[in-house]
């Protein structure tokens, strides 16, 4: 723990590191279910969906490793019981298609994800430029931040829009 990171977040620490508690839990999802994405998806289309969905998986564990380093510098630990990362996650499952052929739901389902994931983390960002007001943690998910509006770029073109 780094005494003065908890120091300068002051008295919301345990509010911050709730928030970063729940975005690790739904990084690991978004992981999770774009693992699989790449996985199932079968058809004309779906080298570039693998493609594409095994990219961002191994972005999104990037990110969940991002936000343990986080949590642990202001004090805690990440989640140890993976049992919680359903109870902790915002976003708690990406509905994909039932047909693996049917390329266009799995884009559509990962641009929702990624839809919500930038709204967590917008509001994430406003409470830290607003109340919490911490510079190293509000870098940090801006920079997440980016690089999910990135996805939802990257999904939104291959669906061609």
């Amino acid at each position: 723990m780094a005494q003065k990171a908890r120091e300068i977040v002051g008295p919301k620490v345990d509010e911050l590191i709730k928030e970063l508690l729940s975005a690790y839990a739904d990084e690991w999802l978004a992981h999770y279910y774009y693992k699989l994405a790449a996985k199932l998806a079968e058809g004309i289309n779906s080298d570039a969906v693998a493609k594409v969905f095994s990219e961002m998986a191994a972005e999104e564990a990037e990110h969940a490793d991002e936000l343990a380093e986080r949590i642990i510098h202001l004090g805690a630990d990440p989640i140890r019981d993976f049992a919680q990362i359903l109870e902790l996650a915002t976003y708690k499952k990406v509905e994909l298609p039932s047909d693996p052929s049917d390329f266009k739901g799995y884009l559509k389902a990962g641009i929702d994800a990624e839809r919500a994931a930038i709204d967590v983390y917008n509001n994430t960002l406003l409470k830290l430029r607003d109340d919490i007001k911490d510079p190293v943690t509000f870098h940090l998910i801006r920079h997440i931040m980016g690089e999910e509006i990135e996805h939802e770029d990257r999904l939104e073109t291959l669906l061609g829009r």
